[in-house]
């Protein structure tokens, strides 16, 4: 008889290939440049020029990694036009001790509570540690689900929140931001005359200098967008495993997807595509002709079948 897979097993499974999915990014990175640069120079030397690339990279990515941190949640909710709401507001005390009642669920702190007057349905988390998060929800969700429902869908946020997720999502943003403008850097370089001229020495340098371009164009633009859809995947199995198990309800959750995914677009987010990620689901409406691999959120009914699968712990 095949076993039934449990909430923990879930989590267990999704964080274990978040963690390999990550780890492929300065692996794959290296291996790129390596071998584009020994297309043109000795492989001891290709290698020389992958490090030499690598380390100030991943030095450039933490330092703006930490300016994002420190500023990038008040951006977001400014985006998404949020405006936040306290219990003593009487028209929204109910959803501000729901989201509550969550968190002393989970174990964490109560976070900020937003609201975006959007009649969509869809929901995100932001902010730099659980002591300082936020949860925003639009309006229609609020609506337009039940008490049970929404406080699936608040869990879910919540998991994102204790899973340090936003942590996550925020140094993929920034690290690809530091990529691309890398190789908008490098590309220059070579327009000015780096790679044109009668000097050997000098045209050696300028196809390296073309061949880590190389490298990195693939690395953003096809090695990125899947490794950080796969792991934007991972992480809303594992936020559903988790909110399911703060909630002891898999079934909740699964009825507020269905009704979700109905009605998931918020305008305002249409143009900002780092955001898509982020709520649970893809704020930027439907997008036919994106495949399974380039997709930020797993498919819906295959969230619905493993939550519906889970025995209540």
């Amino acid at each position: 008889m095949k076993k039934v897979k449990t909430v923990y097993d879930h989590i267990r499974s999704n964080n274990l290939k978040t963690i390999l999915l990550v780890a492929l990014f300065p692996i794959i990175f290296i291996v790129l440049v390596f071998l584009f640069s020994w297309i043109v120079i000795p492989a001891s030397d290709a290698l020389q020029v992958a490090l030499g690339v690598a380390i100030p990279t991943a030095a450039a990515c933490l330092i703006w990694s930490g300016i994002s941190w420190a500023f990038g949640d008040s951006m977001i909710l400014s985006v998404a036009g949020a405006h936040e709401i306290h219990d003593t507001d009487p028209a929204n005390r109910e959803i501000f001790r729901s989201v509550e009642n969550v968190a002393l669920a989970a174990g964490l702190p109560t976070p900020r509570v937003y609201i975006i007057d959007d009649d969509s349905m869809n929901a995100f988390a932001t902010g730099r540690s659980p002591r300082d998060a936020s949860v925003a929800l639009t309006r229609g969700i609020i609506k337009r689900l039940n008490r049970l429902e929404l406080e699936g869908v608040i869990a879910h946020e919540m998991s994102h929140i204790g899973n340090r997720d936003i942590r996550l999502d925020m140094f993929l943003i920034t690290g690809v931001g530091v990529t691309v403008f890398a190789a908008d850097v490098l590309l220059r370089v070579i327009a000015s005359g780096g790679a044109r001229s009668n000097n050997d020495d000098n045209k050696s340098a300028g196809a390296v200098l073309l061949m880590v371009w190389l490298a990195f164009m693939v690395f953003n633009f096809i090695i990125t967008p899947l490794l950080r859809m796969a792991i934007s995947r991972n992480r809303e199995y594992a936020a559903d495993a988790t909110g399911a198990q703060i909630t002891r309800n898999p079934h909740a959750l699964a009825s507020a997807l269905r009704k979700i995914t109905t009605d998931a677009r918020v305008e305002c987010l249409d143009k900002v595509k780092a955001m898509s990620a982020m709520c649970i689901a893809n704020p930027r409406g439907p997008r036919e002709f994106i495949g399974d691999l380039l997709a930020t959120h797993p498919p819906v009914e295959k969230r619905i079948a493993r939550l519906e699968s889970m025995q209540k712990q």
